[in-house]
């Protein structure tokens, strides 16, 4: 018997930041589209809260035309449904009177929408102002968890700029919130083919058996963007690809594809064999990094047959600025399934295309049964994890060539989620905002966690430190990446698989 998706108990989510891109391009979005699907409680309500001048009508105004432009899909009536519920407040994240005005909103809010002092806090701002906001809040007693109510808080990335100010930040805001009132969000993890890891995993008898050192020979893991940094030089230089993207999208499907199987799908059982995975990355040592490690600058190119100035000549970017725009490692995970496995990552902006794949390359079968024959060497056995687009999974085998001449060639068996499920509009969000307010804390990261992966990156970030690149920028916008991520594998006997096609 099915059991029925958890209802979403009556609620208010308040978005700091509400007048930002995240807010009119993904939550509002999404938030329409669980309205659509009949997901959101009659009693619902949003607060915008920003700096921004705007009254309550004039937010309405401003989201129902996000939502024209970037859900059209949406009904008139959904849109509709959901302007009714929206509310405005203009004020400074570090002035006592914008919290103030904030609750007396939100009583207000509980008295004519009967969400029963359940609040959700959405923080889509800048990092510099997540405690402020949390201890405000903490100060009238609004994240406090009281007769039954909830009170819980969604942080974007980054957090923390390294392992230090990571730490800082979990003990800042432990002392106003309890763990599970901390949802530290990942987008990466909202989408269908991340979900679908565990149920291909775990949930099919043919690949679980196989899913380790005897039959594994590698994996691969590419995240790649066709876009610059565009119009966040300022940000991007004083983090790089490493702290944007490493530390927390790309370990987090490291985590999913190598983890144990946990005893349930229960938050915490998950959650705990992915830090038990992430904690058994064996330790990159310095002379190590020089080796295992790659990074790359992109410089002026063509991307789809548009030019693309070098990093360098962005304006919010230093002219002789060494940040790196593409990461490569390999990684070698020390426990009983991978051991001697290697596992390539690799990310990169301004790269051919925009992809994000996973690539697991079986081990080939001995060759004795066919040294008499024409044939070289077997296909190999592939299985692709398509991330995005075209999301969907891939496996690839050999098979006979018909004719007199033993011969093998590539077959290959494709699932393609919109073909099979058909497609509905998503921003990526919807799942996330949905299991944060139902309590479902499966798909967020937890404050050891997070530590966990900035200690794995630390050695990386103190080399690279100590030993600025010579070489930048080094590879074309529009191409793979340096020659040096090639290298990082070609040493090893392997190539990058080409994904995107």
């Amino acid at each position: 018997m099915t059991k029925s998706p958890p209802s979403i108990p009556p609620c208010t989510i308040v978005i700091f930041g509400a007048a930002g891109d995240l807010t009119k391009r993904k939550l509002i979005p999404a938030l329409g589209n669980l309205a659509k699907g009949h997901l959101l409680p009659d009693n619902f309500a949003i607060v915008g809260v920003a700096r921004a001048s705007m009254n309550h009508e004039e937010f309405r105004q401003a989201m129902n035309s996000a939502m024209q432009e970037l859900a059209p899909y949406l009904e008139a009536e959904q849109r509709d449904w959901l302007c009714k519920r929206l509310y405005y407040l203009s004020g400074e994240f570090k002035q006592a009177e914008t919290y103030d005005r904030l609750q007396q909103l939100l009583d207000q809010i509980d008295h004519t929408h009967h969400t029963q002092g359940n609040y959700l806090y959405y923080l889509a701002t800048a990092p510099e102002f997540f405690c402020e906001i949390i201890w405000q809040l903490h100060s009238l007693g609004l994240v406090d968890e009281t007769a039954g109510q909830w009170r819980r808080a969604i942080l974007e990335k980054p957090f923390g700029h390294d392992l230090i100010s990571a730490r800082v930040l979990n003990q800042t805001l432990s002392k106003a919130l309890k763990e599970h009132q901390i949802y530290r969000i990942d987008h990466y993890l909202g989408k269908e083919t991340v979900q679908n890891i565990l149920v291909f995993r775990f949930g099919n008898g043919l690949f679980d058996p196989l899913w380790n050192h005897r039959y594994i020979d590698h994996v691969q893991i590419t995240v790649a963007e066709q876009v610059g940094v565009e119009n966040r030089g300022g940000y991007y230089d004083v983090t790089g690809a490493l702290r944007d993207m490493v530390q927390n999208h790309l370990f987090q499907l490291l985590a999913m594809i190598a983890m144990e199987p946990p005893i349930s799908f229960e938050a915490d059982a998950v959650r705990d064999e992915k830090t038990k995975l992430l904690r058994s990355i064996r330790p990159l040592q310095p002379e190590e990094v020089l080796t295992h490690t790659v990074r790359g600058q992109y410089k002026a190119g063509t991307v789809q047959d548009k030019p693309l100035t070098a990093y360098q000549d962005d304006p919010k970017v230093a002219s002789d600025s060494v940040t790196e725009t593409f990461v490569a490692l390999k990684l070698f995970i020390d426990n009983w399934r991978w051991t001697g496995v290697p596992f390539y990552l690799r990310t990169g902006k301004a790269m051919s295309d925009r992809v994000s794949e996973i690539v697991i390359q079986f081990k080939q079968v001995p060759q004795v049964f066919f040294r008499q024959t024409s044939m070289e060497q077997p296909t190999p056995n592939l299985i692709r994890l398509r991330i995005q687009p075209n999301e969907g999974i891939h496996v690839q085998f050999g098979a006979k060539v018909p004719g007199p001449v033993m011969k093998t060639g590539a077959v290959e068996m494709d699932f393609c989620y919109a073909k099979h499920f058909g497609t509905s509009p998503s921003t990526g969000y919807e799942t996330l905002l949905y299991d944060c307010m139902v309590g479902d804390a499966t798909l967020f990261q937890r404050a050891d966690t997070v530590e966990i992966s900035w200690d794995v990156i630390t050695p990386v970030l103190d080399v690279w430190q100590s030993l600025p690149p010579r070489n930048f920028p080094n590879y074309t916008a529009g191409s793979w990446g340096p020659q040096e991520s090639d290298a990082l594998l070609q040493q090893d006997q392997r190539h990058w698989w080409e994904v995107g096609t």
